[in-house]
């Protein structure tokens, strides 16, 4: 064979053009092609006489012999790389390839046998010594990194039993995150802050470790409350399940709950229970269900108390004004004008799965939610679909009440409700003294609409001088209530 060494270093320049261009892009293509580049290689330095076995010839000519002895120290390294590239490539799980641990130290062990054979094959160095002597530098080496090895092992461990995975939000020693990489140190996790943490893995092996992706479609949150002790237990069980009820994006099965989980010298502590299927909706979802429980315990004449802090003085307060304090649409009234709207109001009650109010139909009065939970639903062709669920301290209805709308949706109860509701008359004269609470029902009204995906079409007119929906609807409220100008513009 002639040129042979032009030719072999030919064959390792077309592979390394391969491996630093990623030609082609498919992974298993360019790793058979690297092989067949391998393969080629070897037939070209078994068949000219350049064994990687021994030395290279041409000793008379310095300059071909150390190219030839090169060229046998390539194969062994190259052979060593498409060796670890197989190994990853079509033995290992992909789980293990996006760890990159068991290919990182795999190739680290056959690099090192592929030197040594190289340098007693090729170079016909005394390999004896030079192991023997490797064999105490590693252990003086070993009692160097011991925390290091540890780490080593442990992320072996680790990978063989899989206790987590690249992309699972897991707890470990009460700090959760995602995992985001793992490899032959340490475990990173991205926590709920967007910071990264590391976790080394001899800590990882030795801690607890809560895997919350697994099972992948249910994920649990808890929320624990201090309650004072006075409070009747069932009272306050009730309630909580009233507030479970009312989250509609928690899931159905598992089953939510709620229970008595112990008791203290100036509390009671009661646990909710409730389960997700996206382990991004749990932050949203807690602080969604610690809003309703809040709402829900206060309907029930149920206070929170914070762990060692006393029962607050007994005030007394109708239950009227206190559900008006609640009620966003009247956070610019004063006291006195809440205990006067408050008289206006009468008391209903509904049993669960009651139709409070039908599509199509124009209320004459606003709902406040006292207690209860009521579902909104959106007719659809011949079904209904739940777009929300409201709860104590929520209003409806203003709609028709304020411009005179109909109901685009349908409003039932789906545990026993109280509402208080204030008639249209009454609602008249309060906003001709009050026409600020007039824009903020507008408000609300103006965002429900848009919500449902229904809104208001105004009418020629209206169009034609470009108002928007909340000037279209503010102008509704002075027409229905006959409010003058003067109010308008107050």
């Amino acid at each position: 064979m002639k040129y042979p060494l032009i030719l072999g270093l030919s064959i390792v320049a077309v592979d390394v053009v391969v491996w630093r261009a990623r030609l082609p892009e498919h992974d298993l293509t360019r790793l058979f092609i690297r092989l067949a580049l391998f393969f080629a290689l070897s037939w070209v330095l078994f068949g000219s006489g350049l064994s990687p076995f021994t030395q290279a010839p041409y000793a008379d000519v310095v300059e071909l012999h150390w190219l030839g002895q090169l060229l046998e120290i390539i194969w062994w390294l190259m052979g060593a790389r498409l060796l670890t590239l197989a190994l990853d490539t079509l033995l290992l799980p992909r789980a293990w390839r996006k760890q990159r641990l068991f290919s990182d130290v795999f190739g680290a062990v056959v690099f090192l046998a592929a030197s040594v054979a190289a340098l007693g094959f090729v170079l016909e160095l005394p390999v004896r010594g030079l192991v023997a002597t490797s064999g105490a530098l590693a252990i003086v080496l070993g009692l160097a990194i011991q925390s290091t090895l540890s780490d080593v092992f442990a992320g072996i461990v680790i990978n063989t039993t899989e206790p987590y995975a690249i992309g699972d939000w897991v707890t470990i020693d009460d700090v959760e995150g995602k995992v985001v990489e793992m490899n032959w140190r340490a475990t990173h996790l991205l926590t709920g802050q967007g910071n990264t943490l590391i976790v080394p893995n001899a800590v990882a092996a030795k801690a607890k470790i809560t895997n919350n992706s697994r099972p992948g479609d249910v994920h649990g949150l808890s929320l624990v409350l201090e309650i004072e002790p006075e409070a009747r237990p069932k009272t306050v069980l009730d309630a909580l399940g009233r507030a479970l009820t009312g989250c509609n994006v928690i899931l159905a099965t598992p089953a939510p709950f709620a229970r008595m989980k112990r008791t203290t010298a100036n509390s009671v502590q009661y646990e909710v229970v409730a389960f997700v299927d996206d382990m991004n909706k749990k932050l949203a979802v807690s602080s969604e269900l610690f809003d309703l429980c809040f709402r829900h315990l206060a309907a029930a004449g149920v206070g929170l108390r914070a762990l060692g802090v006393p029962a607050p003085a007994l005030t007394s307060r109708d239950e009227k004004e206190a559900l008006l304090r609640r009620v966003s649409l009247f956070d610019s009234l004063s006291v006195e004008e809440v205990t006067r709207l408050a008289k206006r109001l009468s008391r209903h009650e509904y049993q669960a799965n009651h139709q409070v109010l039908a599509p199509d139909t124009v209320p004459d009065s606003l709902s406040i939610v006292h207690s209860g939970v009521l579902s909104v639903s959106i007719v659809e062709a011949s079904s209904s679909r739940e777009i929300a669920r409201v709860g104590p301290g929520e209003a409806f209805g203003e709609a028709g009440l304020l411009a005179g709308l109909a109901m685009q949706v349908s409003i039932s109860t789906l545990t026993p409700s109280v509402l208080f509701q204030l008639g249209k008359d009454d609602m008249t004269s309060f906003l001709k003294d009050h026409p600020d609470v007039a824009k903020q029902m507008c408000q609300l009204l103006a965002y429900r609409q848009d919500k449902i995906g229904k809104l208001a079409t105004p009418g020629p007119d209206e169009e034609k001088k470009g108002q928007s929906l909340f000037q279209w609807l503010l102008a509704k409220v002075w027409s229905v209530h006959s409010l003058d100008e003067d109010s308008r513009r107050n």
